[in-house]
């Protein structure tokens, strides 16, 4: 398996993840994401990122996962508005 592009890995989650905006950037190891969804509503940070984390599967787990790294924020819909107005 080659490394994923950012395009992919943003496709991954979202095949997961119901996502209203989601913006990755990365060099094919090493990535970061902005994830926002209406998912993470009454979730905390960390049940947040475990979701993406499945989202995600042997990807970024599996003894053959090509992603080394994987930094993210993610948001509520209402949140992202909020960061957003910052």
């Amino acid at each position: 398996m080659d490394n994923p592009t950012p395009e992919q890995l943003q496709q991954y989650i979202r095949d997961g993840i119901d996502c209203t905006h989601i913006d990755i950037n990365g060099d094919g190891r090493h990535f970061y994401a902005t994830i926002v969804s209406p998912a993470f509503e009454g979730m905390r940070t960390l049940a947040r990122q475990r979701a993406v984390y499945a989202a995600l599967g042997d990807k970024i787990l599996g003894n053959d996962a090509h992603i080394h790294a994987l930094s993210m924020k993610t948001y509520t819909p209402s949140e992202w508005v909020a960061e957003q107005a910052k």
